[in-house]
């Protein structure tokens, strides 16, 4: 059971952006984004009003942090300077960045943004104020297809997630509330997570715990982002659920439609509408599909049933250490691609192994919602499902 990372990762992805950098006249590569900064050094961060600033050049990896955050940083081997100032705004983030970038010879960069973004109040000087800055995105491009040691995480996710999912299951009758289900099946699966795992979860845990699990209930599942309204399930209700767990910063995502007691026949209709449009769906991953020949496939069955104007969103997305990644499973994806404002190619319109998708297409009438979301991973000769919950009306009724 992997629960971590193991360093080659860190060397790989660090070779990978100096080998870009090496492909420019730039001296450095800066990133600014607290998941960037994850993902090629293992720092994990809160991106808040105290900027994180790293800087790669052929030679060192440097790394600026508020005083507050030394100790974690000098921990991180991978890192060959930490600088620090003392906190925002009596520190001078960018300038302290800027003055580590002169010492190291820098003169023109490669950065990930102007400057750090303005999270929680900060305001501050763009990079381009102290060195010439030139825009990259090559983080964000190569998190888009996983390696195996990724996925084998994402794959331990999806594994205490079915867990808290069972839990939430169990405790989900008439008269529950839905925080107190939520909670309850979340504390019992992280529990249990925790106890076998052990030392080998190097995650630091906060006090909610690593798995998640909750759902949206009553009127509110008729809308995608909807919230859990303060309401006592009832015989009848519709539930859209939700579950999840952290593993050394990944997740998946595994979603079901469940019903308190027996649906209606109109209700069973829509679930089985939404359940075969998710079949078809994982059915069309592939390596060396057209990326939104996903989405296409799902509104050409919800056009051909009738229910296409019940769709509110494109059929699911990237998943890993965010929770929301491109490539989309959108119908405009390979436009996108295409477009003058990026820099994709068109070659980036087609699915590649180790692309990790959520795949939940949705419908949603005046009174409910309908989504069930599974996380598949695409390999080199096909899919591989890692949520695992029954997908069946049957499994999905709560007696």
């Amino acid at each position: 059971m992997p629960t971590d990372l193991p360093p080659s990762e860190f060397d790989d992805r660090l070779a990978a952006v100096r080998d870009r950098l090496a492909a420019t006249d730039a001296d450095a590569g800066v990133w600014f984004g607290a998941t960037a900064i994850e993902y090629l050094t293992g720092f994990a961060h809160v991106q808040t009003e105290r900027p994180v600033v790293l800087a790669v050049t052929a030679e060192t990896v440097a790394l600026v942090v508020p005083r507050l955050e030394r100790e974690r940083a000098t921990a991180v081997s991978r890192l060959d300077r930490v600088e620090t100032y003392f906190d925002y705004p009596a520190g001078r983030p960018v300038e302290t960045a800027a003055g580590v970038l002169a010492d190291l010879g820098v003169e023109s960069v490669v950065a990930d943004a102007d400057g750090a973004p303005g999270v929680m109040g900060y305001q501050g000087p763009p990079l381009s104020a102290f060195v010439d800055v030139d825009t990259q995105s090559w983080v964000d491009e190569m998190r888009w297809a996983k390696s195996d040691a990724e996925i084998a995480l994402i794959r331990e996710s999806a594994t205490w997630a079915n867990l808290g999912h069972r839990r939430l299951a169990e405790h989900t009758e008439p008269g529950a509330h839905p925080a107190t289900v939520s909670q309850r099946a979340s504390t019992e699966a992280s529990r249990a997570m925790l106890d076998a795992l052990g030392d080998r979860y190097v995650e630091r845990v906060r006090g909610d715990g690593p798995v998640t699990a909750g759902y949206i209930s009553g009127e509110e599942t008729r809308l995608p982002h909807g919230h859990t309204p303060n309401e006592r399930l009832t015989t009848g209700d519709v539930v859209v659920t939700g579950a999840t767990a952290n593993v050394a910063g990944y997740r998946s995502e595994l979603e079901r439609t469940m019903f308190v007691g027996e649906p209606t026949d109109e209700q069973a209709h829509l679930f089985e509408l939404m359940l075969e449009a998710q079949t078809l769906a994982m059915e069309a991953l592939g390596p060396g599909v057209a990326i939104d020949y996903v989405d296409d496939v799902v509104d050409d069955y919800l056009a051909e049933q009738g229910v296409a104007d019940l769709a509110q969103h494109h059929v699911g997305h990237n998943i890993g250490l965010g929770a929301h990644e491109p490539p989309y499973l959108d119908a405009g994806w390979s436009d996108h691609c295409e477009s003058d404002h990026t820099d994709l190619a068109p070659s980036d319109a087609t699915m590649e192994p180790g692309h990790v998708y959520t795949v939940e297409p949705g419908l949603y009438t005046d009174d409910a919602g309908y989504r069930h979301s599974d996380t598949v991973a695409v390999t080199d000769d096909g899919t591989e499902r890692l949520t695992h919950y029954p997908r069946d009306l049957e499994s999905n009724v709560v007696r």
